[in-house]
């Protein structure tokens, strides 16, 4: 934190560097007031929600190819880089730089190490670790790119410290207990998950492209309809999803867009008209996250990350799922429309890698499809009698809802890919890579049937960055690539006449446990995939080791 005096304003939390092209970026900050903020001679007045303040600065004119190291200015007093900083400065790197495309990815972070309760144990943070590393390379060797796959914040599993703090202002007898009630408390969220200075620096100098998953809301979001019908009558929901989507919509959206998307974005024009930034935007948000949460249409959370011959189509599988019993979508009709235009321009536009990046894993152990699988099917054949309720029941307590559990939506991605692989879009990129996270450990799957396919087409999962499966998980994930358990699930699905997919799959590598990051190394039409992990010895030392290096293409 920036030393400050008197009446100047402070930097709260970031700043964070978010959306690049090759010639504009956007850096976002949070700040203890109104304030003008200054990066790179480009000025922006701050916005106000529930009393907090906020900028994201549009910077243009920028160079392709070009580094330039910047600094945050608040009221003209320079706040950014920290005095007495010992990283590098932060630096804004536009695309267009030759050499290979580094991305760097992962999902599930919980917290900072610093904020953890001891007694869980939890690994090194995998994110803070690569930070650590970075600093030790050539900046010619850093990732040009940041893929944040969903839970970026807990709001269902808070800290010691967090959860005292809550009980100073409510009563956690009364639910949702110690989990974020509202806006208030998602902010600190994330401030406690961003504050770390390793991951601070990070995301100062990285650009990040981020999406929700369900802890960012709450564990089994949108699961069912059978779900909603449940939660959604309580008296602490609305204000609960409210404050879970005007915060993700101000602490991860905003950055997610371009300048001519937030040109063209009505609730962010109708923020920036407001004259000084002083008039509280909270009343209005909160109106745009009802509506997003009861009409999905109203708000598009997915979008897409333009990287020259590399095209990431981030989509959105929480907000905007069907959830009728009889028609199960896990991205609705509207949505996956989107989703086939935005891959159809990609190959069109001659793209060597597809990137599509979705929370939830599309290709998963063969057992854990088949229990998803077969899970849907009786609960969509005795919907309202005792087996549908307890198939239900099943569906949460075991989180069956991936794309497997959504078998509509599992085979459009199918045939999109398959399409797209057989050129039958146009020129086939080299790859089609599915990132995903969720699943607590990490692994890399292949497409293998239909075999005539000119794209490679994987599923790289990478999970979590700083949390840890349950031993039941980690046991149940092990064993769900084996053959054994194959003929066991797939006798399952043969008493339930449960619909086989023509699509077929074998695991590459994994999986692997622990805190994790991935990477790609993406270069003209070759593609490699890096893992790596985190660890302890019994005297405290942490390590961040490589334990994957595989070819793609």
């Amino acid at each position: 934190m920036p030393e400050t005096a008197g009446d100047r304003p402070l930097l709260l939390l970031g700043p964070l560097l978010r959306h690049v092209d090759p010639v504009s970026a956007t850096v976002w900050v949070e700040t203890d007031r109104a304030c003008d903020v200054t990066v790179l001679d480009q000025r922006t007045r701050t916005f106000c929600v529930n009393g907090h303040h906020y900028a994201l600065v549009v910077v243009e004119g920028l160079e392709p190819g070009s580094t330039t190291p910047y600094e945050v200015h608040l009221d003209g007093q320079q706040v950014w880089p920290p005095a007495h900083a010992t990283t590098p400065p932060s630096r804004i790197r536009t695309a267009g730089r030759p050499g290979p495309f580094r991305l760097a990815f992962g999902s599930c972070r919980y917290a900072t190490p610093t904020s953890v309760d001891v007694r869980d144990a939890i690994p090194p943070d995998a994110l803070d670790s690569y930070a650590r590393r970075l600093l030790d390379l050539p900046e010619d060797q850093w990732p040009d790119a940041l893929v944040l796959l969903g839970d970026q914040v807990y709001a269902d599993e808070v800290t010691p410290a967090t959860k005292e703090w809550m009980a100073s202002r409510r009563d956690l007898s009364q639910p949702p207990g110690a989990q974020a009630a509202d806006f208030e408390e998602y902010s600190r969220l994330y401030a406690e998950s961003w504050g770390d200075p390793q991951v601070r620096w990070l995301l100062a100098t990285i650009p990040s492209s981020m999406v929700f998953d369900d802890h960012e809301m709450i564990d089994d979001w949108n699961t069912s309809a059978a779900w909603r019908a449940e939660i959604t009558p309580t008296d602490w929901w609305r204000k609960r999803i409210c404050g879970g989507l005007v915060s993700y919509w101000i602490y991860q959206h905003l950055g997610n867009l371009s300048p001519k998307e937030l040109a063209e974005n009505e609730t962010w024009q109708a923020i920036q008209q407001r004259a000084d930034g002083s008039d509280d935007a909270g009343p209005m948000l909160d109106e745009m996250a009802r509506a997003a949460d009861t009409e999905p249409e109203t708000v598009r959370w997915s979008y897409v990350r333009h990287w020259g011959s590399t095209r990431l189509i981030m989509v959105d599988t929480r907000a905007g799922r069907g959830l009728e019993e009889h028609n199960r979508k896990i991205v609705d009709d509207f949505e996956f429309d989107w989703v086939d235009a935005a891959v159809r321009r990609s190959v069109e536009d001659g793209v060597e890698h597809l990137l599509i990046g979705t929370s939830l894993p599309w290709l998963l152990p063969h057992s854990v499809h088949d229990i998803e699988r077969w899970n849907e099917t009786l609960s969509v054949r005795h919907h309202g009698n005792p087996l549908g309720r307890l198939m239900e029941k099943l569906r949460q307590a075991a989180d069956l809802e991936h794309w497997a559990a959504f078998g509509q939506s599992f085979e459009r991605l199918g045939r999109t890919l398959v399409a797209t692989a057989r050129g039958e879009l146009g020129h086939p990129p080299a790859t089609a890579l599915v990132l995903s996270g969720d699943v607590h450990h990490a692994y890399a799957a292949e497409l293998v049937n239909p075999g005539d396919l000119d794209t490679r087409v994987h599923q790289l999962t990478v999970s979590p960055l700083h949390n840890q499966a349950p031993h039941a998980i980690e046991i149940g994930f092990k064993v769900g690539w084996s053959r054994w358990a194959r003929v066991l699930t797939g006798g399952l699905r043969a008493l339930a006449r449960v619909e086989t997919s023509p699509l077929r799959w074998r695991k590459q590598a994994g999986p692997f446990f622990g805190n994790e990051l991935g990477e790609l190394v993406l270069e003209g039409r070759d593609a490699r995939f890096l893992l790596w992990a985190t660890s302890r010895d019994d005297d405290g030392t942490e390590h961040f080791t490589q334990v994957l290096d595989t070819r793609l293409s």
